[in-house]
């Protein structure tokens, strides 16, 4: 592709370098990068500012390695072909959707957002989807997949480039069907603009992310912004559809400002008018009851563990009824989940032990897994759970007290403590469990807490003094396989420690 008509997707505020128009003219982009050392010969490199590190810093680096240009948001002084715009990164997502032919106006694209349950549902979405006969590709917080093939994913939803890479890379197998986790991150920082949906579903809205966002009005609009950028103002793709949370305050809103904004997207609220569970039964082994639907009604029989998944099974629901799917065929997907990686899966064991290990990492994704165990618990709950840290603060105590209140035993130890000291984060999370009037016991009781910063130690520990019928949770990390400790990356992954631990009984 000419670099003169991959420009013609960006606004171009100026151009610098000797030649320039006739360089541009004959340019040819073989490639698009935004990191220096990637950058190949005739390959443009798009030096994006991050938190972090500034891309403009390598600049030279990617000139050494090829570059035949350079966007930037900073006027920069180099003798080959600068080009500079006002962000970087709306030019990357714009520049990478041209490069790759658009790809997302050739799939039907389903985005997913809201605080917790976008995997879940995600997982249960794609099984609906498969029963159904479509080629379908899922882009996540775990993992992206298709054609039987699975990629790892660093991040929720990938940088833009990333993404369409993906996109073009599925349409290319034949993937008719792509279900996207869209994190508000990806949403602020223009990953997923040129992404055009055709169904948007929203979760629901709770505490997380304030150390980036500031407060809980600013999280909540750049999360709409799903709906009111990506799913309203993009190219007629057919049907457009929102299947929103109405159960959630700001669903509710959210559906109120989309029907009277747009007659353009169809809004299907789920509340008990559209679908409603009864006969519900939560159990060790999954959760199973009916739902009455607007198109009828059916029983099931999930594997998925907590009265919480019951709403991710209605998001999916929700969805397979605005798509026209048959009844059967949203039931027959539901219950072949039998499997989510990190999202209270339990470890199996021969100790009469009931051990999950699960994502949940904040504080209303934190009660929503306690207050279903405990819902289904024979024995005591033991807990292990830490906070991240250089992450919202504000939630430490929160979660301290939502431990303390719902657990019998917490074990409080590390999460990915990054560049902050271990106790500084327990401290605080202390704060909130000695609210509960939780005191602090070496674990032989019946109620109580204990610090231990090492988490494999914790999980020995948790596992250790457990008795046959107790459960014992092991939260905040899920399918992780890695702990970030200062500025290292270790190995570590929390099912593995709880077999060991298990094992060793």
């Amino acid at each position: 592709m000419k670099l003169s008509h991959l420009l013609k997707s960006i606004t171009v505020k100026s151009v610098f370098g000797k030649k320039k128009e006739d360089a541009m003219d004959k340019a040819e982009v073989v490639s698009i990068h935004y990191k220096a050392q990637d950058v190949k010969q005739g390959g443009i490199f798009v030096a994006i500012q991050g938190h972090v590190t500034d891309g403009h810093d390598y600049i030279d680096a990617a000139l050494a390695n090829g570059a035949s240009a350079i966007i930037t948001q900073k006027p920069v002084d180099r003798d080959s072909i600068i080009i500079e715009v006002e962000d970087t990164r709306k030019a990357l997502s714009a520049m990478s959707a041209a490069f790759y032919g658009n790809p997302s106006e050739d799939l039907f694209l389903i985005g997913i957002t809201g605080t917790n349950g976008k995997t879940t549902t995600a997982y249960l979405i794609e099984s609906i989807l498969l029963k159904a006969g479509f080629r379908v590709g899922v882009i996540g917080t775990i993992n992206y997949r298709y054609s039987g093939k699975t990629f790892n994913s660093p991040v929720t939803t990938p940088e833009s480039l990333d993404l369409q890479r993906i996109f073009a890379e599925m349409l290319n197998q034949g993937i008719t069907h792509v279900v996207l986790e869209v994190s508000s991150h990806a949403i602020d920082q223009h990953r997923i603009a040129n992404c055009w949906l055709d169904v948007g579903v929203f979760t629901n809205l709770t505490r997380d992310h304030l150390d980036y966002h500031g407060d809980m009005d600013s999280y909540w609009s750049c999360k709409k912004r799903l709906f009111t950028e990506n799913l309203m103002s993009g190219p007629p793709k057919g049907r457009t559809l929102a299947v929103i949370n109405c159960d959630d305050t700001r669903g509710k809103e959210l559906a109120w400002e989309l029907k009277d904004e747009s007659s353009k997207v169809e809004v299907f609220e789920l509340s008990d008018n559209m679908i409603r569970p009864s006969n519900i039964k939560c159990e060790p082994s999954g959760i199973a009851g009916r739902l009455s639907t607007i198109k009828g009604e059916f029983d099931f029989k999930a594997s998925l563990v907590g009265k919480h998944n019951l709403k991710n099974i209605i998001s999916a629901t929700g969805v397979g009824i605005a798509l026209n799917l048959p009844l059967d065929v949203i039931k027959a997907g539901i219950e072949d989940v039998t499997r989510i990686p990190g999202r209270l899966e339990a470890i199996p064991n021969t100790a009469g032990r009931f051990v999950y290990v699960d994502y949940a990492h904040t504080p209303d994704a934190l009660e929503n897994v306690l207050s279903s165990l405990r819902s289904i618990a024979q024995g005591r709950i033991i807990c292990v759970f830490g906070c991240g840290g250089d992450r919202d603060k504000g939630k430490r105590h929160q979660m301290g007290e939502i431990a303390g209140r719902l657990s019998d035993i917490t074990v409080i130890t590390s999460d990915n403590p990054r560049t902050e000291a271990p106790m500084d984060i327990i401290a605080q999370v202390l704060d909130g469990m000695r609210k509960t009037s939780m005191g602090e016991d070496l674990g032989g009781g019946e109620k109580g807490y204990v610090v231990e910063p090492d988490r494999k130690k914790a999980i020995e520990l948790a596992v250790t003094i457990s008795r046959a019928d107790d459960i014992v949770l092991i939260a905040g990390k899920g399918h992780e396989t890695y702990q970030i400790i200062g500025n290292k990356t270790i190995s570590f992954d929390d099912r593995k420690e709880a077999e060991t631990a298990l094992r060793n009984l």
